[in-house]
């Protein structure tokens, strides 16, 4: 088990790994695994959810310990759902003017309508209503008629 140090820029910790910003996880309750106390789970840890590791510091050191994160902690790397499988949805725009994309789960631009546009000499009404529109995994959902609810659109 080898013993590493964590960089901090700007109060953020670093991981040494894939150098990607390390999330802090407080620790929990006293667990019993196998019968036995198990003290583990009530220390503070960093996640580095890139790599699929956790780190725990060794005795306020400095220096921590690096553990393979459980299976059902990971997340979903660049996990997209198909388009058929994702039903209408309300899409609410949050303070900072986004929302998680059903699709793919990262944070959805919303895009407020415009005019008309001529393209190649041709009208395109395809920004003439509001919408939200992903940089991560290019959907875009728009609004159905009449209702409160969004769907995918391959445009």
């Amino acid at each position: 088990m080898d013993l590493v140090k964590i960089d901090s820029v700007s109060n953020k910790k670093i991981c040494p790994k894939c150098k990607g910003e390390l999330r802090r996880v407080e620790g929990g309750a006293v667990t019993i695994v196998n019968g036995k106390v198990d003290m583990e789970a009530t220390k503070p840890r960093l996640v580095c959810d890139e790599c699929g590791v956790f780190y725990r510091e060794l005795l306020n050191s400095g220096y921590y310990n690096t553990f393979d994160l459980p299976a059902n902690e990971r997340k979903q790397k660049n996990r997209v759902i198909a388009t058929g499988d994702i039903p209408p949805q309300i899409l609410k725009r949050e303070a900072d003017g986004k929302c998680p994309c059903p699709r793919c789960g990262e944070r959805m631009d919303f895009v407020e309508a415009g005019p008309v546009q001529i393209v190649n000499g041709k009208p395109d009404f395809s920004n003439t209503m509001d919408h939200f529109k992903c940089p991560y995994c290019k959907s875009v959902f728009r609004k159905i008629v009449g209702t409160d609810f969004f769907q995918w659109s391959e445009k």
